[in-house]
C-alpha cells in the first residue's frame, strides 16, 4: 500500500481509497456501485390503503420479505444499512469469493460515512473507494441555491486531495452524482463542477442519471461543455435507463463507461418509472451485445446494494453475487475469459487510477 503521505510526484499513478494510496496493480476484482453504508430514507415511499401501511414500519423479517422484496422503497427499516458489523460480515463473502475492491457510490445527502468506511476496510481487508459530491436535488443542503459551481468544484476537489470535512479521509472518485429527470438547476451545477474538479484531481466520474432515455446524453453534454473527459465518465443504472439496442450504442460512442449496476434485482417492478426491471440474464445479454460490438473495455458491473432485502443476512444475494453466480452464467454464455477479465478488473483499475496533472 502506498500511504497517504507519499509525495504523488514519485508515484504518478494510484488509486486512492479510504485507507490511502494503492498501486493500479493491487485493485483486483471490482465491483464500482454500491452502498455499504446508506442512509437512503430519502426514497421511502410507504403505501396509502390501512391494510398496506402498516407493514412499511415493520422491521424487515422472513414473514414480510416477499412484500419487501416486491418494491424496496415502500418499507423504512429496509432503506437504512448502518450496522458495521453486518457490513464486514456481508463484505467478507464478497473477499471469499475473490472480490478485491468496491466502490461505495453513497456522497452527500445519503449518509455518507468516512470513518466508518475506514473501519470496514480495516476489519475487512477490502480495498473501499469512497465517492465525493452530492446526491440528487431533493437531498441536497439547505444553502444549495447559494453555491456557486466554483465553489461545489472546491469542496469536490478537496473531498479527494484533503478530505471529506476534517477526516482527512479521501475521496477516490467523483461520484454518484445525483441526476434526475427532468435536471434540476443545482444538479446541473454540480454536473459542471464534477466536471472542473475531475481537471483538477485526475478523478474520474460516476452518474447516477435520471429514469429517461434521454437523461445520460444530456448528462454527457453538459459534462462534455464543461470541459469533462468522457472516456472517464461512468454511467450507472443503464439497464434502468435504456434498453433499446440503437440508443445504447449511441450512448457509447459518447466514449462513456456503461455501467451494469444492479445484478441480483430479479424483480421486474420497478416503481420509479414505466420501465420494467430487467432480469440479470438479460443484463448479461446486454453486456454480450456490447461485447460483440467491440465494446468490451467500456463496461464495468455492480449490484448496487442499498437496502437490507439486498443482504444474504435478509435473504439476498449480497455484494459477491457476481462473483459467485454471474460470473459463471458469463462463461456459460461463451463470454470469453478476457473480456470477463476487462469488466471486472481492467476497466475497473483503469477508472480508479488517478494520473497526476
Amino acid at each position: 500500500m502506498i500511504n497517504n503521505n507519499d509525495n504523488e510526484s514519485s508515484k504518478p499513478e494510484f488509486v486512492q481509497t479510504v485507507l490511502g494510496k494503492i498501486n493500479p496493480s493491487d485493485v483486483g476484482p471490482t465491483t464500482t456501485h454500491e452502498h455499504i453504508l446508506i442512509d437512503f430514507l430519502c426514497m421511502f415511499n410507504p403505501p396509502s390503503e390501512a391494510s398496506e401501511r402498516f407493514k412499511a414500519f415493520q422491521p424487515v423479517t422472513m414473514e414480510n420479505l416477499g412484500w419487501v422484496r416486491y418494491d424496496h422503497f415502500r418499507n423504512q427499516d429496509n432503506l437504512l444499512l448502518a450496522d458495521e458489523d453486518v457490513a464486514v460480515q456481508e463484505l467478507l463473502l464478497f473477499k471469499g469469493h475473490g472480490g478485491n475492491t468496491i466502490i461505495d457510490a453513497t456522497t452527500i445527502g445519503i449518509g455518507r460515512d468516512p470513518f466508518a468506511l475506514s473501519r470496514i476496510a480495516r476489519l475487512t481487508g477490502i480495498n473501499i473507494v469512497m465517492g465525493a459530491g452530492y446526491y440528487t436535488g431533493p437531498v441536497h443542503p439547505d444553502n444549495m441555491d447559494k453555491k456557486t459551481v466554483d465553489q461545489i468544484a472546491e469542496e469536490i476537489t478537496n473531498e479527494i486531495k484533503i478530505g471529506v470535512g476534517d477526516s482527512g479521509i479521501k475521496c477516490g472518485i467523483i461520484g454518484e452524482i445525483g441526476c434526475s429527470w427532468p435536471l434540476t438547476s443545482n444538479e446541473e451545477k454540480v454536473l459542471k463542477a464534477s466536471a472542473i474538479a475531475q481537471s483538477q484531481t485526475g478523478a474520474s466520474i460516476l452518474i447516477h442519471p435520471g429514469r429517461n432515455e434521454q437523461s445520460p446524453f444530456e448528462i454527457l453534454n453538459i459534462l462534455s461543455k464543461s470541459g469533462a473527459d468522457l472516456s472517464r465518465v461512468v454511467m450507472g443504472h443503464i439497464e434502468r435507463t435504456i434498453q433499446d439496442s440503437k440508443t445504447l450504442l449511441d450512448l457509447a460512442k459518447l466514449g462513456t463507461y456503461l455501467e451494469y449496476d444492479l445484478f441480483g434485482w430479479e424483480s421486474s417492478y420497478y416503481p420509479l418509472s414505466h420501465l420494467d426491471m430487467v432480469s440479470d440474464g438479460a443484463r448479461i445479454d446486454f453486456i454480450q451485445y456490447l461485447i460483440e460490438n467491440g465494446l468490451s473495455k467500456r463496461i464495468v458491473t455492480g449490484q448496487d446494494v442499498f437496502c437490507k432485502s439486498r443482504l444474504t443476512k435478509y435473504g439476498g444475494h449480497g455484494y459477491h453475487h457476481i462473483m459467485e453466480n454471474i460470473i459463471p452464467r458469463m462463461i456459460e454464455k461463451n463470454i470469453s475469459k478476457t473480456d470477463i477479465q476487462d469488466i471486472i478488473v481492467n476497466n475497473p483499475t483503469e477508472i480508479l487510477t488517478i494520473k497526476n496533472n
